[in-house]
């Protein structure tokens, strides 16, 4: 058969074409640092902030596990700090959030993706969203949707969980507005006196060769970034260190951002932040591996405060000073472009070559026990064998399985039916800012856990320039805690709160290697299996507001107990009211309390509910023939640098009808004092 030249052409053109199709797929893909992004120093940011409190009566706290530590007013506020980073050289972006909350829990990572999507298409979802804790141990709970950690607070509360979705929402879409042209500076350094490691037998049993490369016990870098429009305004900041936001106890009662919420204050007031204002500077004291760092630096519960107050003041403090340092003198830029990879791993499956796996979730009799800065009921570090010794008759088997090795389980929390209390289903990512790269994880991992996993992870990006590698801890979901094997075997009670048994750590090494080798190699993930959606089956014993009462010739604000007439600098003034109960209205980016001074024959107000200065505080009282009623007590400590002058305290809140459930708005002021 003859071609004609027409038809010759086009079967050549169609070869070249083939060819060269052949040999783009068969060539290396694009490095993760694409050529136009070598040396490029300039992103897209965008910050913004947004009330996170929930009920501040009657409900459950969240971290200390304790089923009579109710919420019973506000010492400060919690909010959700957010900051978005979009790289113009490859268009790519990404979001930072640090939250007051005790976790981040998988219900409320879906649940902000799915309110993100709605509102923004694509931009924002489950890989490019980081959404972690602080890990204060003093905000109110009931917003998983696993049975574990609802358990103390006595279920799910609808009230809560949409408070903290809402608000971590409002804190992303101000930052998505906000974004600007801008340059990240990052610096690093040593914050010592802040925390100790709170395990340290356990830490102990580490390899000494291992131990021997750390001056310390507990990793005591802080990494600061500061994020600055071309034009020299500030947008805000975001540190990472590890260390637990337990300097208030478990006895407490008032609402906290603890140690890092009283840092984050202190520089944004530094920095005369609003927080009500859409467009502010915003401090962000972020988590890391904090697994086994206590602030209470004396040992125990004790911070080196004369209370609570005072040790999270101390703790918070010297977080505070060493960021603001750092931050003044950062100078080196990251370098480079946005990136990052997740997928979602069935943690309680996983096999580790060449013969190790992780185990079904459960956790140990020492978990009882708590840890020294919450103690709760027996001793750390029974094994099998120590179980064994105490309890005659029982073989170690019989209290955990092969898989969980020295672990006695006190409860199989993975095998729960007709749903798991844990989540089992957990995701990890990586997410690269330049040469800056986080490694998020839904655990709380000790010194050393942290210490491997960032080797892991930098080891496999060191090709691509990546220089610093952090931990960002309690992101996305939670599922306990990761100790070393080695930790592990002792079982203090990091170790008996690690879930998925032994080889936790290798399982986390393995998989975080595998998406940084993604990352490299410019691979797509594997997106791995979706955690299960269970809002569907949430159960609650939490009581709602019924009504609010108060005594016959008494209305909703008046007072009880008024002010003295005059004050000095550093003495508290004390009012209280007759009120109603808090969950009536949150005062979402709202106050309960106004410190207000008068100037020039107007009210100004000068503290709100969220200051240090201030405590509001909700009391349950008998008024005959009810329980109904409620004390409000709001005290304000005269700051030191207080103006002299007239000043006065209002607070605002709602109360219920009995008759028709209306909730009606009420405020009630104090007489007017001096300040001298």
């Amino acid at each position: 058969m003859l071609f004609s030249s027409t038809k010759l052409i086009s079967v050549s053109a169609f070869l070249i074409l083939a060819w060269t199709t052949h040999a783009l797929a068969m060539a290396p893909r694009p490095n993760l640092f694409d050529i136009s992004c070598n040396g490029a120093k300039e992103f897209m940011i965008g910050s913004g902030i947004y009330d996170i409190t929930g009920p501040a009566a009657e409900l459950g706290m969240m971290g200390y596990a304790r089923v009579d530590q109710k919420t019973a007013g506000i010492h400060t506020r919690l909010w959700s700090r957010a900051f978005v980073v979009s790289s113009p050289c490859n268009s790519k972006r990404t979001v930072l959030v640090t939250a007051d909350l005790g976790i981040v829990t998988q219900a409320i990572k879906q649940k902000v993706t799915e309110r993100l999507q709605q509102r923004f298409g694509g931009i924002y979802n489950d890989k490019n969203v980081l959404i972690s804790a602080t890990h204060t141990h003093s905000g109110p709970g009931g917003f998983s949707h696993y049975a574990l950690y609802n358990l103390t607070v006595m279920g799910y509360d609808e009230t809560n969980f949409n408070a903290i979705v809402e608000g971590i929402v409002q804190s992303i879409a101000r930052a998505h507005t906000n974004l600007a042209p801008a340059t990240i500076m990052i610096a690093r350094g040593d914050l010592l006196g802040a925390s100790i490691n709170r395990s340290s037998i356990a830490y102990a049993k580490n390899p000494a060769n291992e131990r021997g490369q750390y001056e310390f016990d507990t990793d005591k870098t802080m990494t600061v970034l500061k994020m600055e429009r071309l034009d020299g305004s500030e947008i805000g900041t975001i540190n990472w260190f590890p260390v637990h936001a337990t300097s208030m106890g478990n006895d407490n009662l008032l609402i906290s951002g603890d140690n890092k919420g009283y840092a984050a204050y202190l520089f944004e007031k530094l920095k005369g932040t609003g927080y009500t204002r859409p467009d502010t500077f915003v401090a962000a004291f972020a988590q890391g591996n904090e697994g086994d760092i206590s602030p209470n630096i004396f040992g125990g519960t004790d911070g080196g405060g004369a209370d609570d107050f005072e040790s999270t003041e101390i703790s918070g403090q010297k977080q505070f000073a060493k960021a603001l340092a750092l931050y003044e003198a950062a100078s080196a830029p990251l370098v480079g472009s946005v990136d990052y990879r997740h997928t979602y791993v069935k943690l309680d499956a996983v096999t580790i070559a060449p013969d190790a796996s992780t185990c079904v979730a459960a956790i140990g009799v020492s978990m009882l026990a708590g840890a020294e800065d919450g103690p709760g009921f027996g001793a750390e570090g029974a094994t099998c064998q120590d179980v064994n010794d105490i309890i005659g008759g029982f073989m170690c088997e019989q209290m955990t399985t092969a898989c969980q090795a020295e672990k006695p389980i006190v409860l199989e929390t993975g095998a729960m039916t007709p749903f798991p209390w844990t989540p089992e289903v957990l995701p990890l990512q990586i997410i690269t800012i330049g040469n800056l790269a986080l490694v998020a994880v839904p655990f709380e991992l000790t010194t050393m856990a942290g210490r491997r996993l960032r080797y892991t992870v930098a080891t496999e990006l060191k090709s691509v320039s990546i220089d610093t590698v952090v931990v960002a801890g309690l992101a996305n979901a939670y599922a306990g805690y990761v100790a070393t094997r080695e930790e592990y075997a002792v079982q203090h009670y990091e170790g008996a709160s690690t879930h998925f048994g032994p080889w936790t750590l290798s399982a986390l090494r393995q998989e975080f290697a595998r998406l940084g080798s993604a990352l490299v190699k410019n691979e797509h993930a594997d997106p791995g299996p979706q955690p299960t959606d269970l809002s569907c089956c949430q159960n609650s014993l939490i009581t709602g507001v019924v009504f609010d009462d108060k005594p016959l010739f008494k209305n909703f604000g008046s007072v009880h107990v008024d002010a003295k007439t005059n004050y000095i600098r550093g003495q508290t003034v004390t009012v209280t009211y007759w009120g109603a109960h808090p969950r009536n209205d949150l005062k979402v980016q709202d106050t309960y309390l106004e410190v207000q001074r008068r100037t020039s024959g107007v009210w100004i107000t000068v503290a709100r509910d969220w200051d240090w200065s201030t405590k509001y505080r909700w009391r349950r009282i008998l008024c005959f023939p009810t329980f109904a009623c409620s004390h409000v007590t709001v005290e304000w400590t005269i700051p030191h640098d207080a103006t002299p002058g007239s000043y006065r305290i209002r607070h605002h809140g709602h109360w219920k009808s009995g008759f028709d459930g209306s909730i009606n708005p009420y405020t009630g002021t104090s007489r007017v004092f001096t300040i001298q």
